[in-house]
């Protein structure tokens, strides 16, 4: 007889006895078939965040209670999480550098101090960005971890300007005269060379005005401090140009004009001297003399 339903609640239909357990349901084929297999004690990163969520909390609350004892539990405790999140897949596997030339790029790595399967959630970032920008190309540096197992270091490289020459030492500088350590002077031939005390300070100043005319920085040798206050400009050819203390730009547009007229930069000379505004002095290259070598004596005559 089928079970009929009374406002809404449902009467059991009467049986020949009392329902007996539900049987399970056999098992097909051999034991375990389709069922899911055992972790073999591994556990996903997604547990590994929740267990580490937890020993922290208990970290910090031990701090907080036993004071320099619990300090030392603390870091304990962080060791072991850091290993935990290494097993489960957070391990440094790739640097990436960006913003960085290929010459400051190893410097910079080497710098950073990171090893391949170092746990990436246990790293100090602000230590390794403070290490990064002690590097002599770097003027500043930003770190990011990716996880699981990326961690790119970006940096702002500082411009190289030119080469200084002081007290027998040669080094390449920035546009705000800081040294490059690690630059080699070497391979930067192409950079201006700056000489003398003072140089590396004033160098940004001058240089970018000098570069507005590649003519004249076609033919520059150096470009020679004197006195920390003024500059002289030191030719290929032996030149010598000699500029005033201030208003430089003012003296390079006098020279501008009297190459215009007279091509001196073409012609050469000795030495030019910009130092007074009022008046171009300008000394001639003095020719040397000809130098004229006497004829040999002739021999004597036989017998004489």
């Amino acid at each position: 007889m089928p079970a009929a339903v009374r406002g809404g609640s449902r009467v059991a239909s009467r049986g020949k006895g009392p329902a007996g357990p539900p049987k399970r349901p056999a098992n097909r084929g051999k034991a375990g078939e389709g069922a899911a297999k055992p972790s073999e004690g591994r556990v996903s990163p997604k547990q590994v965040l929740m267990i580490a969520a937890g020993v922290l909390t208990l970290a910090v609350t031990g701090v907080l209670a036993t004071g320099g004892r619990g300090q030392m539990l603390a870091d304990a405790i962080g060791a072991g999480v850091d290993g935990r999140f290494g097993e489960a897949g957070f391990a440094l596997r790739t640097v990436h550098v960006q913003g960085a030339s290929a010459m400051a790029t190893p410097d910079i790595v080497k710098a950073a101090g990171v090893y391949r399967d170092q746990p990436l959630l246990g790293m100090d970032l602000d230590a390794l960005k403070g290490r990064v920008e002690q590097v002599g190309w770097v003027k500043e540096a930003q770190v990011v971890r990716l996880l699981p197992d990326t961690l790119v270091i970006t940096v702002k490289e500082r411009r190289q300007l030119a080469v200084w020459q002081h007290a027998g030492k040669s080094v390449v500088i920035d546009q705000e005269g800081q040294v490059i350590r690690e630059a080699d002077p070497a391979r930067f031939a192409n950079l201006p060379l700056v000489v003398g005390a003072g140089g590396d300070r004033h160098a940004g100043e001058i240089l970018p005005t000098l570069a507005q005319r590649p003519k004249l920085m076609a033919r520059l040798e150096a470009l020679v401090r004197v006195d920390d206050r003024r500059w002289d400009l030191r030719l290929k050819d032996g030149s010598l140009i000699q500029l005033p203390a201030v208003e430089e730009e003012a003296a390079l547009m006098q020279l501008e004009q009297l190459d215009l007229r007279s091509r001196i930069l073409e012609l050469g000379f000795e030495r030019i001297d910009l130092r007074n505004p009022d008046m171009v002095a300008v000394r001639p290259r003095v020719s040397e003399p000809a130098v004229t070598a006497a004829a040999p004596a002739e021999p004597p005559a036989e017998g004489a």
